[in-house]
């Protein structure tokens, strides 16, 4: 008879020799064609820091980041009193300014980075350097390192714990300047000890902060993130002893209340918008476990003693990932139509356990979506700088 654990293993075990062998696949010339249109369209603009955007409610200065939760409404019964929430729907009257510019941030230097290690060309490496000095160095421009006042609630708080989630759009500028510095970006070495400083400082709060303690100990997507975070941003500044913490933390805290021995993500599967929510938090656990494994990928195939793992995470979610009619569970009640994108997941799922169903998958899947929503829950856009 076979036992319980071998069923929900099944699609993680060893496919037969012929079909494990990944076909041709070479992503710099994929990602060439669709990086080149990207950065050369970003080489003339100019940066636009949170400094130049007024944030009328926040209580801080020009330079702290200030946002507004998203699902947090007027109370119709009690107009003028505390927001009150509906979880899953977006109120497009926050203030978002300054996510949207943080957003922005993380796309072009990330996109910029690309190019410039896929052509050599040194003014895509100028460019970014320019947004990298108005956000972390200039002093009329930066952006302090920390966000004690993020997702805010108008009239019951000026910032809460699940606001750091906002940084995770600066994951992928992290990879950017390790890359710079990895591989002597031009002009790089001049601004290099000061962009590790801002790092350096905003991963102490991340750290060590009352937000950043609440928000690592979140059980559900906000953990995972804030994970994430904490690995991309100890790797610019070398803190070995904080990539120890996040590897432990992944085996020991996060896969096992996270992911269900078959695959689900119980947690994200309760959400009104399960399938999207989903899709965003294997990406990011994909990505720790891409990170953590310093390339190798072996965290993704790492399983607990009753067979929770990531890799199984993606096996579940791929067959909803290739046909969405498939899907068993709610529909989300807002974007279900703007999922699936080219989720990182199966790329480097496919990488770690040889699945090249899901390599063809994923090379099939939309890599630039156009909806700010899908966008912001999309956060690792440029493959290349996660993959040599």
């Amino acid at each position: 008879m076979i036992s319980r654990r071998a069923l929900l293993a099944a699609p993680l075990l060893a496919l037969p020799a012929a079909a494990a062998r990944a076909p041709a696949f070479d992503l710099r010339a994929i990602e060439r064609r669709r990086v080149a249109v990207q950065a050369g369209a970003l080489l003339a603009e100019q940066p636009r820091t949170i400094a130049a955007i007024p944030a009328p409610r926040s209580p801080a200065g020009r330079h702290d980041y200030y946002s507004e939760g998203d699902y947090w409404w007027p109370d119709p019964a009690n107009p003028g009193g505390p927001y009150v929430r509906r979880d899953g729907r977006s109120n497009p009257e926050k203030f978002e300014g300054h996510r949207d510019a943080l957003i922005r941030f993380g796309r072009v230097v990330p996109a910029l980075a690309t190019a410039w290690d896929l052509t050599g060309e040194a003014r895509y490496a100028a460019a970014a350097i320019r947004h990298l000095r108005a956000w972390f160095i200039d002093p009329p421009t930066r952006m302090n390192p920390n966000l004690q006042h993020a997702q805010a609630i108008i009239r019951v708080n000026t910032g809460r714990a699940i606001g750091v989630i906002d940084t995770l759009q600066i994951v992928e500028v992290a990879r950017a300047v390790s890359l710079f510095a990895r591989r002597n970006a031009p002009g790089y070495a001049a601004i290099r000890a000061a962009v590790e400083r801002w790092f350096a400082r905003y991963l102490d709060w991340l750290t060590t902060s009352s937000f950043g303690i609440e928000e690592r100990d979140q059980a559900n997507n906000h953990g995972t993130c804030w994970l994430l975070q904490a690995a991309a941003f100890a790797s610019v500044v070398n803190r070995v002893d904080v990539l120890a913490a996040a590897r432990e933390r992944l085996k020991t805290v996060i896969i096992p209340a996270q992911i269900a021995p078959d695959g689900r993500q119980p947690l994200e599967l309760a959400r009104t918008k399960p399938y999207a929510y989903s899709l965003f938090n294997l990406d990011v656990l994909a990505a720790s476990a891409w990170l953590l494994s310093e390339g190798k990928g072996e965290l993704i195939g790492w399983r607990t003693s009753d067979g929770r793992s990531i890799g199984q995470g993606i096996a579940f979610m791929a067959p909803y990932i290739a046909d969405k009619g498939k899907w068993p569970f709610a529909r989300d009640i807002e974007y279900f139509e703007g999922f699936p994108v080219r989720h990182p997941a199966l790329l480097f799922g496919a990488r770690a356990l040889a699945r090249p169903d899901w390599l063809r998958i994923w090379s099939g899947l939309d890599p630039d979506p156009a909806i700010g929503e899908v966008i912001r829950n999309f956060p690792v856009r440029q493959p290349l700088l996660w993959l040599d």
